[in-house]
């Protein structure tokens, strides 16, 4: 700590996936407390006018080679994508992926790793009441539905493993982050749907969602204060769907869809697939896959408790963060929402 006994001292931090959406802002709040940081990322480049070496963290000795002088580390890498033939890129990047990057930074002689990881290994069910915290169960039977969650499960149990005396390994679970700077559309794919009208009916699940910079900081919070082997949830809001869009027509002014998915996941997804049928028919694409809709139809609910009372975790108001989201996507052109006529 500092004299004044309340702010770490700056250390020298590696952060890893550093170019990506939670990547950059977390290097932003790590610059903000005084750190001195090292970045790397896949693609390389250059952030907040420092370099960022072009490291894949399948590269074990890669990793070890620039972490080294390293107190501690920060491992945001990772693909999101919700594709189902992805399972085999999903488990390279994120299982194999978190396996070697550990192990090169514990060659490194790096002490404390935070990895982030997602909400979404524990915190699906189709129970509207459910709001899952870092003791619900696993439920497994969702989860290895999909290839991204299923993925994330086991990197964090890689993990978890490799959480040892003289090496500790924290982890953080965030929620759909959204917010400004998604330059990838990593996160805010379904915001610029919504804008652009492009989403036919309302689906009957509900989501969790946390601003990218409220997870940032958890992030940090989480390397200060987070006890080793420990995972924590960072979250803001859980909403049903038909209230984030009743949110988001708020803000936008852009109707949301009129029309209501039924219940029945199954039903929702074979009334899909048969408007996804006749639309390619005429020569259309449709304008959501049916894994977002089969996703869409659960509920996503978390409770951030634990991080708030250990970390100090605190999120802001979820009606900024859906407005920043929105007001990003049109500053950089991303999205020209149509506005309804009324």
């Amino acid at each position: 700590m500092d004299g004044e006994g309340n702010r770490p001292l700056p250390k020298r931090l590696w952060v890893g996936g550093a170019t990506g959406f939670l990547g950059s802002h977390l290097v932003r709040s790590l610059l903000d407390q005084g750190h001195r940081l090292v970045l790397a990322s896949r693609s390389g480049g250059e952030l907040c006018g420092m370099p960022v070496q072009a490291i894949d963290v399948l590269d074990q000795a890669a990793v070890q080679a620039s972490a080294r002088g390293c107190e501690g580390a920060f491992l945001a890498t990772g693909k999101v994508s919700r594709d189902r033939n992805a399972g085999e890129e999903l488990h390279r990047a994120h299982v194999l992926g978190t396996r070697s990057a550990l192990s090169g930074l514990r060659a490194a002689g790096v002490g404390r790793v935070v990895v982030a990881s997602t909400s979404g290994t524990v915190a699906v069910s189709g129970d509207a009441h459910a709001i899952a915290d870092e003791s619900a169960k696993v439920p497994l039977e969702l989860v290895a539905m999909w290839p991204y969650y299923r993925s994330k499960l086991y990197a964090e149990r890689e993990a978890l493993a490799a959480n040892v005396p003289g090496f500790e390994v924290v982890l953080v679970n965030p929620s759909l982050l959204l917010g400004p700077g998604d330059t990838r559309e990593s996160s805010t794919g379904d915001v610029r749907r919504y804008l652009e009208r492009a989403i036919p009916a309302i689906p009957g699940g509900g989501i969790a969602f946390v601003d990218v910079r409220d997870a940032a900081r958890g992030m940090s919070l989480a390397y200060d204060l987070g006890r080793a082997g420990e995972r924590y949830i960072l979250n803001s809001k859980n909403m049903s769907l038909a209230a984030f869009f009743q949110r988001l027509e708020r803000i936008t002014g852009v109707k949301a869809p009129a029309l209501r998915m039924p219940r029945s996941r199954p039903l929702a997804i074979g009334v899909n697939r048969l408007f996804s049928k006749a639309l390619r028919a005429i020569g259309g694409e449709p304008p959501v896959d049916e894994i977002s809709v089969e996703m869409a139809q659960y509920f996503w609910y978390c409770s951030a408790a634990k991080a708030e009372r250990e970390l100090g975790f605190s999120a802001r108001d979820p009606g900024e963060t859906l407005r920043e989201t929105v007001a990003d996507l049109i500053a950089r052109k991303v999205v020209f929402p149509k506005r309804s006529v009324s």
